[in-house]
């Protein structure tokens, strides 16, 4: 039988462990977890924004790139087809040493509408003549004596030119090798 005694308590217990006046301890280690875990979870985070950032860059460093390679494709496109036509204006130039008077007047007119075509792409003459031999624009196929300096290309025996600032044929010279 259950009886009351006066001043006890009568409020029906709750629920729960049994207070042993150690709560704050598991309050504690719940509460560090949650925060270990936040700060891994800001960590992933981080990681991820500073991958998407990289794959960003990444990605518009190759749109430049394509881009880049794009614009010098279409450049050079006509290359192979311009250097088939040098061999044309070879050709004019050795007729305009002939000597009939007409012949050469006719081939003057073809030389100058071929040489505004090729200009009108981008491909222009290497000017060699009186200037120092250069190997990037110069092929040297001989060397003479001459009163020019050492170095310096004396004669041009075929033209070199260039497309877009790059040479796609040398020029193939005589170079000074100095008084003998």
């Amino acid at each position: 039988m259950n009886r009351k005694v006066p001043g006890e308590n009568t409020a029906p217990k709750e629920a729960g462990p049994p207070h042993t006046g150690t709560e704050g301890g598991a309050a504690d280690e719940a509460y560090e977890e949650l925060r270990t875990e936040n700060e891994n979870l800001k960590k992933a985070s981080e990681e991820l924004n500073q991958r998407c950032l990289r794959l960003a860059a990444d990605f518009d460093n190759f749109r430049k790139r394509t881009a880049r390679q794009t614009e010098e494709n279409r450049q050079f496109a006509l290359e192979k087809f311009a250097v088939e036509l040098l061999e044309v204006a070879d050709n004019f130039e050795r007729a305009l040493k002939a000597d009939d008077a007409s012949l050469r007047e006719g081939l003057e007119s073809i030389r100058k509408e071929f040489t505004g075509i090729l200009e009108k792409h981008g491909v222009n003459p290497i000017e060699c003549v009186n200037r120092d031999f250069n190997p990037e624009e110069h092929e040297a196929v001989a060397c003479i004596p001459s009163d020019h300096p050492e170095g310096t290309v004396v004669e041009e025996f075929i033209r070199g030119y260039c497309m877009h600032d790059k040479v796609i044929r040398h020029a193939k010279v005589a170079v000074s090798k100095g008084k003998q």
